[in-house]
């Protein structure tokens, strides 16, 4: 009988070690911007969205813009880093002292935070041509520090430098996997933001949006 009752625990003690919890940055998936529309949402989204001709007259500036403000202790681009990484621990000052970051655009993932940029999907500038110039700075600050449009994303660095400030007609993200939710979070920023498009940018975004 003790034998068997032996037996019966170690089977019991094997299940339990076989379906014990996975890490978190497997079972967990990529963490990403909220509000980001579904695809015919998406689609009608840009349907009502202005046609115009960007207006650049080189007055745009980085500053006008002020970005990365500190709420609760934390900038935005530090409260962006702790919600898309993994795992991610940060000192009293908020900056993040370990962690794992996947972007999006490329695939790649970081441990480094210096690793990261923290990229807005509508462009400073291209805001500005298209719509921002006319804002108070208010507006432009608020524009430049959503949290909840998916306005702000975590990618490699490298990557946000390429991209810069063009548009979908112009620059596209490395993984066409992406395209899909690249277009949605474009069109849902865009169209909260009353900005307007281009012919060209609308013609990239439908076909993007056709890949979903």
């Amino acid at each position: 009988m003790r034998s068997i009752l032996s037996a019966v625990g170690l089977l019991a003690l094997s299940a339990f070690v076989n379906t014990a919890p996975t890490p978190i940055e497997e079972r967990s998936p990529n963490p990403s911007p909220g509000g980001i529309p579904s695809t015919a949402n998406a689609k009608s989204q840009l349907a009502a969205l202005t046609v115009a001709t960007a207006v650049d007259d080189g007055s745009y500036d980085r500053d006008l813009f002020p970005h990365w403000i500190e709420s609760g202790g934390c900038s935005t681009r530090e409260t962006v880093l702790k919600r898309d990484g993994t795992g991610v621990t940060t000192g009293s000052d908020c900056y993040p002292t370990a962690g794992s970051w996947k972007s999006p655009y490329d695939g790649a993932t970081w441990t480094a935070p210096s690793d990261i940029d923290i990229d807005h999907m509508v462009p400073l500038k291209n805001a500005w041509i298209s719509g921002a110039s006319k804002w108070t700075t208010s507006k432009r600050q608020q524009f430049a520090n959503d949290l909840t449009r998916p306005q702000l994303w975590a990618v490699t660095d490298d990557v946000n430098s390429s991209k810069s400030d063009k548009s979908p007609d112009a620059w596209k993200p490395p993984l066409s996997s992406f395209y899909c939710t690249y277009a949605k979070s474009w069109v849902a920023v865009k169209s909260y933001w009353a900005l307007t498009i281009t012919s060209a940018e609308k013609s990239a975004l439908t076909s993007m949006l056709n890949t979903c």
